[in-house]
C-alpha cells in the first residue's frame, strides 16, 4: 500500500472493547492480499493493564522490550501535549520527523461522553479543525455516536472544519461486504428501479440489551443518551445512505435526497420494576435473589455460565471485570470465576449517592431495580417527498430528474426481547421488484422478468459483518492517499470513506428529531425542525 515513509501512524484513545476491535483489524489488515500496513504509535488509556493488552499484543510485544515513553499515556491530554511538542521540533529542525514517534491518526474510543472534550481538545491544540498548525491535520477517527447531545454534536462539526484532516465516524454498517453489495445493488446499480419504501429491522438480543442497555453504561439517558443513539445511530444513518446520499456516480457536489418528516414511538416496556417477578421480593441484587436459578437475566447465568465457564473471557465478561483475561492466564478459571463473582455482588443501596450510582455499571443488579430509562422497543418512520433536481420538462412526472429522489418512506424497528443478536434484516421495494435481506443473503426480485437472484456476501472476520475491519482499511487508505500526495483530504474523504462530516451530522440530528417526535407525540417537519436547531 505505502512505502515505508508514508504508512499511517495511529494513537488510539481508550483502550475497552472498541480499541482493541480497532487495534486488532490494524493488525489483520498487515497481513490481508494486498497488506494495508499501519503501525499503532501509542496507546492511551488510564487503566494500565488496558494500555498494556494492547501494547503487548500490537505495540510493543510481550517480552520484546518495556514501551517507550511514547507508546503509552494514561491521559489523552498528556498525549496531545507530546504531539503538540513533538510536531513543533520537527518544524524547527531540532529533530527529523522519522526520528520522533508521532501519529498521523487518531482513533477515539472513549466513552461516549468523552467524545466532544478529546476533540475539542484536539481543536484547541491546534491539531484539527480551524487553529490546525503547520498546515498538517490529524486525522480523527471517532467510535460512534459523535456525542450524546445535539449540542455538543454542532460543535464538533464546527471545531473541525476550517483547514482539517480526515474525519470519519464509525458508522461500521456502510462499510460491511453485505451492506456495500446491498447499496450497490439497490442504489447504485437500481436493480428495482426507484426505491419506494425500506423496512429494516435491528434484533437487539435479550441479555444483550440487558447487558448494555439495563445494567451497563447506556443505561440512562440522562448520563448518555437515548438508547436509539447509542444502539442504533448506526441503522438511523444506514437508512439515510441508502435514502439520502447520492450515488458515487454522481458529480461532486449533487446534492442529497434530503427527508421531509420523521414520526416516531417507542417506550421502556419490559425492564421496569412493575415487571419485577412478585417472588423475587426485596431483592435488588441476582446473587441474593431467591428466584435467581430459576431468572433468565440472572446475571450469573449469563456472565459465568454462558460465557465464563466456556472459558469465554471476551465480551462481554471482560465488561462486568476488565482485568479477567489477565486472572484467567496467571491464576486460571477458578480465580476468575471467584472475580466474577465479587464484581457480580457488588450492589447499592438507599443510601448510595445518585452520582456514585450513575458513574459505573452496576452488572449483577436486578434488571428491573436498575436506573435505567432507555426505550426497549422502538418505531421510526421517515418520510421523503419528491424532489426533482431540476423543473420537470416531460410533464409526465418521469422525467430523469427524480431518479432516485421519488417520494419513499422508510421505517425501522429496534427491539430488545429477540433471540437474535445484532442480525438485522429487512426489505427494500421498488417501482421494478423487491429486495429481501439479513446478515448473510440479499435476496432480488424482478417483477417483469419474475426472477429471483440470491446473493451471498463475503463473510468477513471481526464485528459488525466485518464493518469494523472495513471501516479502518478504508481509513488507513485515505490517510496513505493523503500522506503521500496522491489526494488532497476532500478527494480521499469522498473516494475512501464515502462519508462527509455533514452527512454525519444529518444522521445524528435525525435521531434527536425522531426523539421530539416521539416524545412529543408529533409528526416532525425535518426542514423546519433542521432550520430551528441549527440556529442555536
Amino acid at each position: 500500500m505505502a512505502s515505508p515513509s508514508t504508512v499511517p501512524r495511529i494513537a488510539i484513545i481508550g483502550g475497552g472493547s472498541r480499541g482493541h476491535s480497532y487495534a486488532r483489524a490494524l493488525h489483520t489488515l498487515s497481513s490481508s492480499d494486498p497488506p494495508i500496513n499501519a503501525t499503532i504509535a501509542a496507546i492511551i488509556d488510564p487503566i494500565p493493564h488496558k494500555r498494556r493488552e494492547i501494547g503487548e499484543s500490537y505495540i510493543w510485544g510481550p517480552a520484546d522490550r518495556p514501551p517507550h515513553a511514547w507508546e503509552e499515556f494514561d491521559d489523552y491530554k498528556q498525549w496531545i501535549s507530546y504531539e503538540v511538542e513533538r510536531r513543533r521540533r520537527v518544524t524547527a529542525g531540532e529533530v527529523l520527523d522519522e526520528e520522533e514517534h508521532g501519529a498521523d491518526g487518531v482513533m477515539i474510543c472513549v466513552l461516549d461522553e468523552m467524545h466532544v472534550e478529546v476533540i475539542r481538545a484536539l481543536g484547541e491544540a491546534g491539531l484539527i479543525g480551524d487553529k490546525v498548525q503547520n498546515g498538517t491535520a490529524m486525522h480523527v477517527l471517532c467510535e460512534k455516536p459523535l456525542a450524546t447531545t445535539l449540542e455538543d454534536v454542532m460543535e464538533i462539526y464546527k471545531a473541525s472544519s476550517g483547514p482539517s484532516g480526515l474525519f470519519s465516524i464509525c458508522h461500521v454498517l456502510r462499510y460491511s461486504p453485505h451492506n456495500m453489495l446491498l447499496r450497490d445493488l439497490a442504489v447504485e446499480r437500481r436493480v428495482i428501479g426507484d426505491i419506494l419504501s425500506v423496512e429494516h429491522v435491528e434484533p437487539v438480543g435479550w441479555w444483550h440489551f440487558s447487558h448494555s442497555y439495563v445494567r451497563g453504561n447506556w443505561r440512562n439517558s440522562a448520563t448518555t443518551a437515548p438508547s436509539l443513539l447509542t444502539k442504533s445511530c448506526h441503522d438511523i444513518d444506514f437508512l439515510l445512505w441508502l435514502l439520502c446520499s447520492p450515488p458515487k456516480s454522481a458529480a461532486a457536489g449533487y446534492p442529497p435526497h434530503l427527508p421531509s418528516y420523521v414520526s416516531s414511538m417507542g417506550s421502556l416496556k419490559n425492564f421496569r420494576r412493575s415487571r419485577k417477578p412478585h417472588a423475587a421480593g426485596n431483592a435488588t441484587n441476582c446473587l441474593s435473589c431467591p428466584i435467581e436459578s430459576e431468572c433468565m437475566y440472572s446475571a450469573k447465568k449469563i456472565y459465568l455460565e454462558r460465557h465464563l465457564q466456556n472459558g469465554d473471557t471476551g465480551w462481554p465478561v471482560k465488561i462486568v471485570a476488565s482485568d479477567i483475561e489477565d486472572i484467567y492466564r496467571a491464576h486460571g478459571k477458578a480465580a476468575a470465576e471467584t472475580r466474577l463473582l465479587e464484581t457480580l455482588a457488588e450492589d447499592y443501596d438507599a443510601s448510595t449517592s445518585r452520582e456514585e450510582v450513575q458513574k459505573r455499571p452496576w452488572f449483577g443488579r436486578c434488571v428491573w431495580e436498575c436506573d435505567n430509562d432507555v426505550a426497549d422497543d422502538q418505531i421510526v418512520t421517515i418520510e421523503w417527498q419528491d424532489d426533482p433536481i431540476s423543473p420537470l420538462t416531460n410533464g409526465n412526472g418521469n422525467s430523469d430528474t427524480l431518479k432516485g429522489r421519488v417520494a419513499k418512506t422508510a421505517t425501522f424497528h429496534m427491539i430488545a426481547h429477540s433471540l437474535a443478536q445484532c442480525e438485522r434484516r429487512g426489505r427494500i421495494y421498488g417501482t421494478g421488484g423487491e429486495i429481501s435481506y439479513d446478515s448473510k443473503t440479499i435476496t432480488v426480485h424482478d417483477f417483469a422478468k419474475g426472477t429471483t437472484d440470491t446473493y451471498h456476501p463475503k463473510q468477513m472476520g471481526g464485528g459488525h459483518g466485518g464493518g469494523d475491519q472495513g471501516i479502518v482499511q478504508q481509513y488507513l487508505l485515505a490517510i496513505d492517499a493523503v500522506k503521500s500526495g496522491r489526494e488532497n483530504v476532500s478527494e480521499a474523504q469522498r473516494e475512501y470513506l464515502g462519508c462527509s462530516l455533514e452527512e454525519v451530522v444529518r444522521s445524528h440530528a435525525m435521531v434527536w428529531a425522531a426523539e421530539d417526535a416521539r416524545h412529543e407525540r408529533k409528526s416532525v417537519n425535518w426542514k423546519e425542525w433542521w432550520d430551528r436547531v441549527s440556529e442555536r
